[in-house]
Formats: structure tokens, sequence, C-alpha cells
């Protein structure tokens, strides 16, 4: 990411274009996500309780162990490494530190917590179904807005002219 630190990101067409391509791609991940999480759920803490502990009515069985473990497993592989990407790219710009830090640090912490969300519903009480609800709404803002700083910075940022040094 040295090109980010010498300023060299704004006469790396190519660099720019692969950056920007990936936060494209980033948006279609953050769309499907929630597209997935519409389909089973709503922003009510009743459809997150009848997700994970069923419904006897509509014939919906509770989520099983091995099925949450598999899907736990896999996020958070997946999006540790989005948000260390995204995040490692924020932290080449030229934003506020204190910005940065928070807007890190809600990212990794929301991703976690609506892990740990879905656990805590279905195996400790339904009263965490607004847990759930309100980590989704913060992973998918925290994820929008490190696409839009990354973006904003690369398209629009300070454009430095710093002598290239040959180390």
């Amino acid at each position: 990411m040295r090109f980010f630190v010498t300023g060299e990101q704004y006469r790396k067409v190519l660099l720019n274009t692969c950056i920007l391509l990936f936060l494209g791609y980033i948006v279609l991940f953050a769309v499907s996500a929630a597209l997935m999480y519409f389909h089973q759920m709503d922003l009510t803490p009743a459809s997150v309780v009848v997700y994970y502990l069923g419904d006897e009515e509509t014939f919906r069985p509770p989520r099983s162990y091995e099925g949450m473990l598999e899907v736990t497993h896999f996020h958070l592989f997946a999006q540790g490494m989005l948000v260390l990407t995204l995040v490692h790219l924020l932290l080449m710009t030229e934003l506020p530190v204190v910005f940065k830090i928070l807007l890190g640090a809600a990212s990794f912490l929301s991703a976690v917590a609506n892990e740990a969300a879905g656990w805590l519903v279905r195996f400790v009480h339904p009263g965490f179904a607004w847990m759930k609800v309100g980590t989704f709404l913060l992973l998918e803002i925290s994820l929008s807005l490190l696409v839009l700083c990354v973006a904003f910075s690369l398209l629009f940022g300070a454009k430095k002219k710093r002598p290239l040094t040959a180390k």
C-alpha cells in the first residue's frame, strides 16, 4: 500500500481502477447480504425470534446448533478479511485518525456482534433480537461508510505530487 503513502495512487490508473472495482464488488456484497437478511427476517425483533427459535404455526423449525456453527465459521473468516481489507484501505486516506479508528472499530465490532446476536437469541434469550437488528444495521452502515470514504478519497482526494524515491 506504499502507493497511498507516497501519493503514487494518483498516478496509477490501474491501481485506482482495481480498488474502485473492488469497492463496487463490496457494494454488491452488501446488497446481497441485505437481500438475504430480508429474505429471512425484517427489522422487527419478532421476525428475528421466529427465524432463530422457529414457529410451530408456520412449521418453521428452530435454527440448529450445527447449522449456526457452519454459518458462523464462514462468516467470522470472510467478514474479518473483508473488514480488514476495507479498514486497511481507509487507513491510507487523509481522513482524521480518530474517525478512522472509530469507523474501523465499529466495523469489526458490529461484524462480531452480529454473529453473536444470533447465538444469543437462539440459546440465551429472545430479547437479544434487538441486538441482531441493531448490529445488522450498524454493519451495513459501517461497510457503506468504509466504501464511500475510500472511493471519495481516491476520486476526489488531494492530488499530492511527491517525488518518487529510489528505494
